[in-house]
């Protein structure tokens, strides 16, 4: 064959040589620059033995005419005429060669030789694949030259499993060698794709290798990872290429149909469209609709897929379930279903609106479905509610850039692709996607990327170079610059988790920057970066301050580096600052910190350290985050708290006051990302507030143990009908349960604390149930009040009211307490931070704090009521005296019941929504501690029954007599009128 572009063309002469052997081929003087034998003669051979030898020659033309002369039968020179004669009987070209512009040779081999694999590493590929065989063809320099040898038999095969491999199934291809092998790769040369995809281990593909067989795996094998497989490697000084083609059928979830349901109404819109798309594979399907009775169906492409479209002329008259069948030999049909429910005269259904998108008119109950904008992917849907008005709609629409990178991340992962080469590609292309970002979709779409691209990073432990760390951080500054009402926070109701993720992303990636790279420093207003290497000579402390607001400043002793940089090792510190980020992370808290009572300084710290190649997460740090004026909490960001989704914790930290200033300054054993939890108010706790809750609590000790000594004097008396007997006997368990929870309340901070210590968690479950049994004794003496008082006719007897009290005193706040236990412990928001009490800035204090509001308004409902009774007409018949005896006997009422009935505690729902005054907390610790002493005075002391039973007792006195008893109140107004009714 001539090389069309020069008058030199290199060729394998195959001679067969009969008569005497000759173990050297001729060759003219120019025309042997490249002439060499692949074979020589074995001289012992005998006369008229027929041997094959392959001659390379390299032959001078003045024309581009192929010499005919070449094709007859050529005789060897005369200087070898006394040898036997020898006949060339078979010619086969090795190599076309064409000569460019520039000087350089583009030499293809002919079929059956190939470069060997020296050469072929030597030179460049041709800019045109040739034939796609390895080794096809390569440039030459102007004063090079080569010849394409004889390739060997093919030292190996290739087996697949089976060449149909179903959805989910995992595919295995076997390589099987004779000879040793090098520089084995595996390809995957995708439907559609232009080149070959390298194959390496990830989440999809795993590579094994013993001597003499390799064996390819793809778990969970879908569509994705159907196409040709390619395996190459080197052998007999050849580079090989062994194909195998692998189908894979398609599911119905690879089949996408817009709608997935349609309600029409024929009278506005006659004609419908049903679009059903399915990506190519190498399968053959063939697509139809059905019915197709009025109707016309059209195939076109689209990138990477095809649609049939179903024109709808002509409206049917009742609801159809339109089926989209994929058939392909030998495989079950696909059958996808389209439902379309025909509006009908009387139907309720939602009006034409265009608005936004054109909406049809639309069944009331169903959902209306738009296709995206241009150049986006999904689904617009929206609601026709029962009324026939719409609700919202709800888009998933995104970026086709975005969606195309979120693949590549998630196939670069799964083992598609070389991660140190993909990776910067990604991260350089999410830097032009990212201002493309306006939807809450596309932010998860591009949140997604970084995530997959993290993992690929941790996982191949590859090192990132500096434009790609700078590629990064600027796309993250961007991120955390987004709006946070229109995307965060519609992304963050789809996955709570997303600013979570971007913290590890950016974590993991900022930490891959390659040793060549250091040190690098990066500042953005809301990303500042900066890392050092230090040598193991390097003896100071580790010192890194940010300009950001509050400053930040980071300090490592040198005690905690030392270790690491034994025998030589450079140790790595990244240094990052992100802001804006703390407010994007789930408002998750850990053990001993409370939920929606802090804030965070606007900024998280993220620091690492790494040494010979390993990341290292223990260490003492210490950081300093400026002036604070709150109750502080040094926390970091536990990525495995609450199900994965993270959360704050103060494991391993502590707050320590600066020496030279007043910052907050935070020491930590580990190494992550740091922030610091503020109170949003300062709630001082002075000593003397203190002190005054446990004199109070004395106090009322004390006075429960007398009003008990005293009950226990006068019980007989003061009980001798029912009234009185329910009235004392709920003040009774009141005395008791108050006694008990005071007690523990007391003791509890002589316990070590936490919730490690049993001691602490049942002191606390003990306080809770106890104090919320006192409220719902309240409460059931309330509600015994009111049923005297409403249901004159309905009595209940003393055994059934008293049953009943007793279940609503204790086995309702029973509930209350274990309900708290098992639902806030798990999650570290059951006890307070250094206390053996409630939470009080998480979900905790809300079981106890929420009953005993509902018991005071309750209770205040009750009073109201009572007051009412007592200011009856019927009541004040007699004369004037007694009318002012009633409104005295009101008064005192009111007195009693104020503090019986918990109403301090509306003054505790003060304490918590302020914060700021001192003033609210020292009434209620005053009111709330003293309810014993409330209960002395008022339940026990001003009782007219148990003054005159005390008298009779200790003096012998006469018992006076009396109008109105505060203690049998309730009797007097019963029996009163009872006595009404009855002369009525």
């Amino acid at each position: 064959m001539v090389c069309w572009a020069a008058p030199v063309l290199l060729l394998a002469v195959t001679v067969s040589f009969v008569g005497s052997p000759v173990a050297q081929a001729s060759q003219s003087g120019p025309s042997q620059a490249q002439g060499g034998s692949g074979q020589q003669l074995d001289p012992e051979s005998g006369a008229g033995e027929s041997v094959l030898v392959s001659v390379y020659v390299q032959l001078d033309f003045s024309n581009e005419t192929w010499p005919m002369a070449l094709s007859r039968a050529l005789t060897l020179p005369r200087a070898l005429a006394s040898a036997s004669p020898r006949t060339l009987t078979g010619l086969s070209l090795t190599t076309e060669c064409n000569v460019e512009n520039n000087g350089f040779t583009s030499c293809a081999c002919l079929s059956g030789y190939q470069w060997n694999a020296s050469v072929c590493a030597g030179h460049h590929p041709c800019r045109t694949p040739f034939k796609h065989q390895p080794c096809s063809c390569l440039v030459f320099g102007p004063t090079e030259a080569g010849y394409c040898q004889l390739l060997p038999p093919v030292p190996g095969t290739l087996s697949l499993n089976t060449s149909l491999q179903m959805p989910g199934d995992t595919l295995n291809l076997t390589l099987l060698t004779s000879h040793e092998t090098a520089n084995l790769n595996w390809f995957l040369q995708r439907t559609g794709s232009p080149r070959p995809v390298l194959l390496q281990p990830g989440t999809h593909v795993s590579l094994t290798s013993s001597q003499g067989q390799a064996v390819l795996s793809i778990f969970n094998i879908s569509h994705k990872w159907e196409g040709v497989y390619i395996c190459c490697f080197e052998a007999q000084g050849f580079r090989w290429e062994l194909y195998q083609v692998v189908r894979v059928p398609l599911q119905v979830t690879d089949v996408a149909q817009l709608p997935d349901q349609l309600s029409i109404s024929c009278a506005t819109s006659p004609g419908f469209q049903l679009s059903c798309c399915f990506p190519r594979t190498h399968l053959s399907y063939t697509a139809s609709w059905s019915p197709i009775e009025g109707s016309k169906a059209s195939l076109f492409d689209k990138p990477g897929d095809q649609c049939l479209v179903l024109t709808v002329q002509r409206c049917p008259t009742a609801d159809t379930t339109y089926t989209c069948d994929l058939e392909s030999p030998g495989l079950t049909p696909l059958r996808v279903p389209v439902f379309v429910t025909i509006i009908q005269d009387g139907d309720t259904a939602c009006p034409e609106d265009s608005s936004t998108i054109a909406w049809n008119v639309t069944k009331a109950g169903h959902v209306a479905q738009a296709p995206c904008p241009v150049n986006r992917m999904g689904t617009v849907k929206r609601t026709c509610g029962p009324d026939g008005t719409w609700r919202p709609s709800r888009s998933s629409c995104t970026d086709v850039g975005l969606l195309a990178l979120l693949q590549r991340a998630q196939l670069l992962g799964a083992g598609q692709g070389r991660p140190a080469d993909e990776v910067p590609r990604i991260l350089a292309q999410l830097l032009e996607q990212v201002v493309l970002v306006n939807s809450a979709s596309d932010l998860l779409a591009l949140l997604g990327t970084m995530t997959f691209l993290a993992k690929t990073v941790a996982d191949a432990r590859i090192q990132l170079h500096r434009r790609a760390l700078e590629a990064l951080l600027k796309t993250t500054d961007k991120v955390l610059d987004l709006d946070a009402s229109s995307l965060w926070t519609p992304a963050q109701a789809q996955k709570p988790s997303a600013g979570s993720n971007l913290l590890l992303a950016v974590e993991t990636l900022a930490c891959s920057l390659s040793p060549q790279a250091h040190p690098f420093s990066f500042s953005l207003p809301n990303v500042q970066l900066q890392t050092q290497l230090r040598v193991p000579a390097f003896s100071a402390d580790y010192k890194v301050s940010f300009s950001t607001q509050p400053p930040v400043q980071v300090q490592i002793p040198r005690r905690s580096l030392t270790p690491l940089g034994h025998n030589g090792t450079n140790v790595i510190i990244t240094s990052l600052v992100l802001r804006k980020l703390d407010r994007l992370l789930p408002s998750n808290y850990g053990q001993g910190l409370g939920a929606p009572l802090y804030t965070t300084p606007g900024l998280v710290l993220a620091i690492s350290i790494m040494a010979g190649g390993q990341t290292f997460g223990q260490g003492e740090v210490i950081m300093d985050f400026g002036d604070t004026n709150s109750t502080l909490h040094c926390v970091f960001w536990d990525h495995d708290l609450f199900q994965g989704s993270g959360g704050w914790s103060d494991e391993g930290c502590q707050v320590q006051a600066a020496s030279a200033s007043p910052t907050a300054r935070c020491i930590c054993r580990h190494l992550t990302a740091f922030s610091i939890l503020m109170s949003r108010h300062a709630v001082p706790k002075p000593p003397a507030l203190e002190l005054l809750s446990q004199m109070g609590l004395v106090a009322s000790i004390l006075a429960l143990l007398v009003c008990l000594g005293m009950y226990r004097l006068v019980w007989r008396v003061v009980t001798r009908n029912k009234v009185a007997y329910l009235r004392h006997a709920a003040l009774l368990n009141i005395a008791l349960c108050l006694l008990a929870a005071d007690t523990c309340f007391l003791g509890a901070p002589l316990l070590p604390p936490g919730p490690q210590s049993p001691l602490c968690l049942a002191a606390a479950f003990l306080c809770h149930f106890l104090y919320l049994a006192s409220f719902f004794w309240m409460l059931a003496q309330a509600l015994m009040l009111a049923h005297q008082l409403l249901f004159v006719f309905h009595q209940l007897s003393k055994r059934q009211a008293l049953s009943l009290m007793v279940v609503l005193g204790y086995l309702c706040p029973m509930g209350f307490a274990g309900v708290a236990l098992v639902l806030y412990l798990p999650q570290g928001q059951y006890l307070g931070a250094g206390t053996c009490w409630l939470d009080g800035k998480g979900g905790a204090l809300y079981t106890f704090v929420g009953p005993v509001l509902a018991i005071v308004g309750v209770n205040g409902l009750v009073l109201a009521v009572a007051v009412l009774k007592l200011l009856r007409p019927s009541l004040s018949e007699g004369p004037q005296l007694e009318k002012c005896q009633t409104l005295l006997g009101v008064i005192k009422a009111l007195l009693v019941l104020t503090p019986i009935f918990g109403l301090t505690w509306g003054l505790g729902l003060a304490t918590l929504l302020e914060d700021v005054s001192i003033v609210p907390h020292y009434i209620f610790t005053i009111l709330n501690t003293s309810q014993g002493v409330f209960i002395l005075l008022f339940g026990c002391l001003m009782d007219k029954k148990v003054q005159e039973a005390l008298l009779k007792r200790f003096c012998h006195a006469p018992t006076p007599n009396s109008t109105i008893s505060l203690a049998t109140n309730e009797t007097h107004i019963l029996e009163h009128s009872k006595g009404s009714e009855n002369a009525g």
